[in-house]
């Protein structure tokens, strides 16, 4: 019935989805999971990318109805600047800043302009608009805090970013300086594309391929031939529909007859390259907060890969794990691409660590790099009210998922919410039935 190119959490998704389908999965890595991946050290699980949800997120629905049971997280974001930890960054900690008192009355200044935005009846105006423009007047301090959240979250920082995409997390961080309605799991969202994969495995393991590569999607009369290599054999497939939960940078490339103005704006989305650093400590370094933000270093930010397991006195030898997320500027993606320059990417995070606080010069037991080269897109201006509608637009029998449908960020729950739509239009295809009516107009 179904081929479904890509195997991570919007792939994975869509195959439970469609489980009483006859579905076929592709995943050119030899894993399931994507960027929601988790790694384990000495029994404890940490993430290579995604790390957590929010309760109100679709990704928070499906994770009850996979049997999981969410952890909170229970912790307001700090950072550290000027080698002092700030915790509650966006509350209490605006008046802890290191900065001149001119420049936390800025911060707080900042603050007051964004909470009072009504974004809904402005979407238009400040996804539109890019936040270095809203940011005029404003100190470098402020700009450097958010090209680091920026980078980190949406994968754009100031001068490229929208707008709008800044207010909507202000607001969020805002909330959650009174209750974070952050959840995760150990190893972050990792823990989910596991389940989904112990579900789906011992039923449909035969329509689930890895180490997989889908290098031609073309329509046909009687429908679509989906053509991939497996090992060094080439196979084609043919079936009623396809669904593609890949980049569009890469769905692009392989499905043939993409209208010329959808094709354009798939080509139009930003990605960054975004690898992930793991310092590996055979004693306790840094249990400040779940997720600290540390502007201006070659990291943006780092969190406690078991922030939410339980610890217990006796129970052995333990490691502290943290994972930093090191998002890069395009031009640099080619850094990559050998081992000698991601070595040396994994080098700068660990010495900007060991002189980030009294306390953190210490020596890891293993430094893990997890290299990704376009995992992320970038919530530039008119992406999110614009180009994603258009890219999303479904063909005839083909449809798209991936976080890059969404927006306005990448994200568990843009991912999940692509995959829902992905199937709902293809189970409309499948009967004979019109298009849903939000989606059939997104692209007026």
């Amino acid at each position: 019935d179904i081929v479904i190119v890509g195997g991570g959490l919007s792939g994975l998704t869509a195959a439970y989805l469609l489980r009483h389908r006859d579905f076929l999965l592709l995943e050119k890595e030899p894993h399931w999971g994507g960027n929601a991946y988790a790694m384990e050290y000495g029994g404890i699980p940490y993430a290579t990318g995604n790390a957590f949800l929010y309760k109100s997120d679709a990704s928070y629905a499906l994770a009850l109805e996979l049997g999981m049971h969410p952890l909170p997280v229970n912790n307001s974001d700090g950072t550290i600047l000027q080698g002092e930890f700030i915790p509650d960054t966006w509350g209490t900690g605006l008046d802890r800043l290191p900065y001149p008192a001119s420049v936390r009355e800025a911060f707080k200044k900042f603050k007051k302009e964004i909470l009072a935005i009504d974004l809904e009846k402005r979407a238009q105006e400040f996804f539109n608009m890019r936040f270095s423009d809203f940011l005029k007047g404003y100190p470098e301090e402020l700009k450097q805090w958010w090209d680091a959240y920026g980078a980190s979250n949406y994968g754009a920082r100031c001068d490229d970013a929208a707008t709008g995409v800044a207010v909507l997390e202000l607001q969020s961080m805002a909330a959650e300086s009174t209750q974070d309605d952050r959840y995760t799991w150990p190893g972050g969202l990792g823990a989910m594309t596991r389940k989904l994969s112990e579900i789906l495995r011992p039923q449909l393991a035969e329509q689930m391929i890895s180490g997989a590569t889908t290098v031609g999607v073309v329509s046909e009369k009687s429908g679509m031939q989906v053509t991939y290599l497996e090992g060094s054999e080439l196979k084609t497939v043919s079936a009623k529909a396809v669904i593609m939960a890949t980049p569009k940078f890469i769905t692009r490339r392989i499905v043939e007859g993409i209208p010329d103005k959808q094709s354009q704006a798939m080509h139009q989305i930003r990605y960054v390259p975004y690898p992930v650093v793991n310092l590996i400590f055979d004693k306790p370094v840094a249990r400040l907060g779940y997720d600290t933000w540390c502007p201006g270093n070659s990291f943006t930010d780092f969190i406690v890969a078991d922030w939410v397991a339980p610890r217990h006195p006796g129970q052995g030898r333990t490691f502290d794990i943290l994972t930093f997320y090191t998002p890069m500027a395009e031009d640099d993606r080619g850094y990559l691409l050998t081992v000698p320059s991601s070595r040396k990417i994994a080098e700068n995070v660990l010495r900007d660590f060991q002189k980030l606080l009294p306390g953190s010069n210490r020596d890891p037991i293993e430094v893990h790099i997890y290299r990704r080269g376009h995992p992320v897109y970038m919530s530039t201006p008119r992406l999110y009210t614009q180009i994603q509608p258009l890219a999303r637009q479904p063909m005839d029998r083909v449809f798209f998922a991936n976080t890059d449908s969404e927006g306005p960020e990448s994200t568990a729950d843009t991912a999940i919410s692509a995959a829902r739509r992905a199937v709902r239009e293809v189970e409309a295809r499948l009967a004979g039935k019109a298009l849903p009516r939000r989606q059939s107009a997104l692209a007026g």
